[in-house]
């Protein structure tokens, strides 16, 4: 069993690379349909005539997939106590059928809690990234984590 990462394991500038996410075309439609239901995300025809020139994920769709990276890969080995939010996401580029989607993780802040000993908070920088190495989505927040030695 791989041990269990705490607030003491994510010091500022820590970097994880994580995963490998294949988008389908499948995979796109059906959460267009059921969250996003835009026709880029939905029609393969339809999509072909838009601003994009086929298909894409939804940004929510990209959300998803990233957050299910971080949770198998990084979080579920790691004593995290949540989130209280994102304060930033920004779509950069189109994700499309085929994409192969990947997660750096960068700590760019870590600090013990002022009111609660036991934790503390580590902000990040959260770059999902294509096969090629572009960068499709940013995302900047925070996580809750147990402190090791409390």
């Amino acid at each position: 069993m791989t041990t269990l990462l705490y607030l003491e394991d994510f010091p500022l500038g820590a970097t994880w690379e994580l995963g490998a996410y294949q988008v389908t075309e499948t995979a796109i439609v059906e959460f267009g349909t059921q969250f996003d239901p835009q026709p880029f995300h939905t029609d393969v025809e339809a999509a072909r005539g838009s601003s994009f020139g086929g298909l894409v994920a939804s940004g929510w769709h990209t959300s998803a997939i990233t957050t299910r990276i971080l949770v198998d890969e990084l979080y579920s080995r790691a004593a995290s106590l949540g989130s209280p939010g994102v304060e930033e996401i920004r779509w950069t580029r189109p994700v499309r059928p085929g994409d192969s989607l990947s997660v750096r993780f960068t700590v760019t802040e870590s600090r013990p809690s002022a009111s609660k000993p036991d934790r503390g908070v580590v902000h990040c920088l959260v770059e999902t990234l294509n096969q090629d190495g572009d960068v499709v989505m940013t995302l900047r927040g925070a996580m809750f984590f147990a402190r090791r030695d409390r």
